[in-house]
């Protein structure tokens, strides 16, 4: 069986579509196929919400923001986007989610936190909805 693609789309995949994936990609053990991207991807990740995923134990060392590509908008299964509004393309026959999170850009980690444990418990939703899905 082939694993499902998920992938998370935001304007700048610096703090929202990061936080998301890297959280999926933790909980899913490699289950899930986990994918995330900007339509105009900002230079360097949001320190505020790096700053909550390592109070989470979560280190993105080595994440960047990647632009989107029509390879990885086709490969989803799965679109969740958060907040790129009209600039997200739409990919034709994919389920898409949309997530309304308040936007981390430039805030600071006490006002960052609360939206990364929101991702989070989209995520575990998500991540038990997959599951479920193909233990059917």
């Amino acid at each position: 069986m082939t694993r499902p693609v998920v992938l998370f789309l935001c304007t700048h995949n610096a703090g929202r579509s990061l936080a998301a994936r890297v959280l999926l990609e933790h909980y899913s053990a490699g289950s899930i196929d986990v994918r995330s991207a900007g339509s105009e991807p900002a230079r360097d990740l949001n320190p505020s919400v790096v700053a909550a995923l390592r109070e989470r134990g979560i280190d993105p060392v080595g994440e960047h923001p990647k632009r989107l590509t029509v390879e990885d908008g086709l490969a989803a299964d799965v679109i969740v986007t958060m907040g790129c509004g009209d600039t997200c393309p739409l990919y034709p026959g994919k389920r898409y989610v949309d997530w309304e999170l308040p936007d981390p850009a430039g805030q600071p980690l006490d006002v960052v936190r609360p939206i990364v444990e929101e991702i989070d418990r989209r995520v575990r939703g998500l991540l038990h909805e997959l599951t479920a899905a193909s233990a059917e």
